[in-house]
């Protein structure tokens, strides 16, 4: 009767901050990566992780995956979308990027995720 049908939304973020909010509220958590304190300090300064300040994997999932960031003492950091598997990562962890493609045997990402991929919780 006169009134229009839909829902009209006003977009109030830019591109990357639509996609970091669609990273924190839609996706399943597949892994995990506890993370030393300099790392744990890095993402809380919006940096990306990298794999020397990785301490442990847990998990099993493949590359593109999203997996959650603690620190040792189990706080919850941030989740992104990871560059690596679950195996990948544990072979690459505590090991400085420079030393990633040796580790691995091919050319691949720096950062086990980047920091567009990555959202603080």
């Amino acid at each position: 009767h006169g009134h229009p049908l839909g829902s009209l939304l006003h977009a109030s973020s830019t591109p990357l901050q639509a996609r970091k909010q669609w990273l924190a509220d839609h996706l399943q958590v597949a892994g995990h990566f506890i993370v030393d304190e300099g790392a744990a300090q890095a993402l809380r300064a919006g940096k990306s992780l990298l794999a020397v300040g990785i301490v442990n994997v847990r998990g099993q999932f493949d590359r593109g995956a999203v997996v959650t960031c603690t620190n040792e003492r189990g706080a919850l950091l941030a989740s992104g979308l990871t560059n690596f598997s679950s195996q990948e990562a544990a072979k690459i962890m505590k090991k400085p990027s420079r030393d990633i493609e040796s580790t691995l045997g091919y050319a691949c990402e720096m950062e086990v995720i980047h920091r567009s991929n990555l959202v603080l919780l």
